[in-house]
């Protein structure tokens, strides 16, 4: 099965410093049917006006994934450690008990813009604080994170796989899933999705789909493409 979810159905925000398109439950937006999938709870789009920056602020026990769209950011910790991360890279942070985060655009006439995932993670397992790649632009499926780091992708700590897929307009490629629940999104660019049980679905620039008990999915590009596909066995 296959379920839309539209852009124009997720929440918003417009704080002036940022615009904000949330998935799922997030901040003021609240959906009590919405609270996440699985060990996915949050999918945000964000813009940063230029300077802008999210002040120090502690999280969850989650691993959060940045992909940054256009822009350059930095991320800092009450630790000491900070990081810069660009357009074309991808950063994970996974955070601590008890220590604060902040992030600023650091162009002062340049927006920010980035996709943000939040993945429940496992308190006993330990990775590197802050994990950064590079995406490329010509590769048409990326293993961007996953539980070991296989490939070169981040290592999560979760059993979550998240693949980037780039097509061209009449491009297919198909993507086998480890479990019965995944989560696809658009980035940018409209497609069509169908299932190993023939569900079929169109979605536009923005939207997203819940996927359940299916082994597979097939994506086909109707404009360029650039989506993810987050694959959640358990």
């Amino acid at each position: 099965m296959i379920t839309t979810r539209s852009a124009q159905a997720c929440g918003q925000a417009d704080f002036g410093w940022l615009q904000a398109r949330y998935s799922f439950s997030f901040g003021h937006y609240f959906d009590p049917e919405l609270m996440g999938y699985a060990s996915l709870r949050v999918l945000n789009q964000e813009v940063l006006a230029p300077g802008a920056a999210f002040q120090p602020r502690t999280y969850p026990n989650v691993d959060i994934l940045n992909i940054i769209l256009q822009g350059e950011a930095e991320y800092r910790d009450s630790e000491g450690n900070h990081i810069i991360a660009r357009n074309g890279e991808a950063l994970l942070l996974s955070t601590q008990q008890g220590v604060s985060y902040s992030e600023i655009n650091l162009s002062k006439d340049r927006p920010l813009t980035r996709m943000q995932l939040w993945l429940a993670a496992c308190p006993t397992q330990e990775n590197p604080l802050l994990q950064k790649i590079a995406l490329g632009d010509n590769q048409t499926s990326l293993l961007l994170a996953s539980p070991d780091g296989a490939q070169g992708s981040l290592q999560l700590r979760q059993q979550v796989w998240i693949h980037q897929v780039m097509l061209a307009p009449g491009e297919s490629h198909t993507l086998t899933l480890k479990g019965p629940r995944a989560y696809l999104q658009s980035i940018h660019g409209s497609l069509e999705a169908v299932s190993s049980s023939e569900h079929q679905e169109k979605l536009g620039c923005g939207d997203g789909a819940f996927l359940k008990d299916e082994r597979q999915v097939r994506l086909t590009a109707k404009t360029p493409l650039r989506a993810l596909v987050v694959d959640i066995p358990v």
